[in-house]
């Protein structure tokens, strides 16, 4: 039996061999299982310690005489142990790519019948923009009356085929990001994805549906120049495509294309407007309340 208490060091215990997994093993390769091992004999100190892939037959073969050479054990219990271990392993590499598909799944909040039933009643109720900001203000967006409201309506928009875009002006501490942030909590996690540092070439690598309807958050737009020309394309014509050369399992090089699906909403922050005149022309400006009055609030 595999025990894989320690992800580290798998042990593999039989009647006349122990085994040890020295480092786990890789699940991204499933062509091949190379494992690092200790093999010893039960109670003894005579350890044989190798690497191979247990999938390639001369290695294995070889190890078989090996260990049945060095710790005085017959090659038909030493194959058997192999054999054995090779498929406990198997069974316990794709119980990992399991659980690891199940995280990496989009989660997806499933509301209740009376939870739709109570957010079709506030939809359908008189002064729903008040009710709305009034909500926002409740949970903690202070002051930026017009701004909160405008920015909610438009992190809303993600959900259309033609979502809206925003981008919040200001001095530096005036809490533009601020705003920004505090607006974005109100929209679902698994909708939204948050941009500190992201290379030009990382947007063409998400899967071709996963930004689709989502809330893409900028929080320094000067700090995110590189992402620029693949959002202004997201936003304009909804899907980037990107062309490179990959190489095959057999080594073949091949062109393929790279597509990113749309739309998205966009959001960013900025003390500078003029800069980011391509983004700022498909976007609402958001100027932020630098008052004595809105500084008191």
């Amino acid at each position: 039996m595999l025990n894989t208490t320690n992800p580290n060091s798998y042990e593999y215990h039989t009647k006349h061999l122990q085994v040890n997994i020295l480092g786990g093993m890789k699940t991204n390769k499933l062509e091949s299982l190379r494992i690092t091992m200790s093999i010893q004999k039960p109670e003894s100190y005579n350890v044989l310690r190798h690497s191979l892939d247990l999938y390639n037959d001369n290695q294995v073969e070889k190890f078989t005489r090996k260990i049945a050479e060095r710790l005085e054990i017959g090659t038909s219990v030493t194959r058997r142990t192999l054999q054995d271990l090779t498929k406990e392993l198997e069974n316990y590499r794709f119980l990992l790519l399991e659980k690891e598909a199940s995280a990496n799944a989009p989660y997806r909040k499933e509301l209740s019948a009376r939870e739709i039933k109570e957010a079709e009643t506030f939809l359908r109720s008189k002064d729903l923009l008040k009710k709305t900001n009034k909500l926002i203000g409740q949970s903690g967006v202070i002051g930026e009356e017009n701004n909160r409201q405008t920015m909610f309506l438009i992190f809303t928009s993600r959900k259309t085929n033609n979502p809206l875009h925003c981008i919040s002006l200001g001095s530096s501490g005036t809490g533009k990001t601020h705003l920004q942030s505090k607006v974005a909590e109100l929209i679902p996690e698994e909708d939204k994805v948050e941009i500190t540092v992201l290379s030009a070439n990382a947007f063409y690598y998400f899967n071709r549906t996963e930004l689709q309807h989502k809330l893409i958050l900028i929080e320094d737009l000067d700090g995110a120049e590189s992402v620029l020309y693949p959002l202004r394309e997201l936003q304009s014509k909804k899907r980037i495509t990107k062309t490179v050369v990959h190489k095959d399992s057999k080594g073949t090089t091949k062109t393929i294309h790279l597509t990113v699906e749309g739309p998205v909403s966009v959001a960013g922050c900025t003390t500078q407007e003029s800069i980011y005149e391509d983004n700022s022309n498909r976007s609402f400006l958001l100027y932020i309340d630098e008052s004595e009055i809105q500084d008191k609030k």
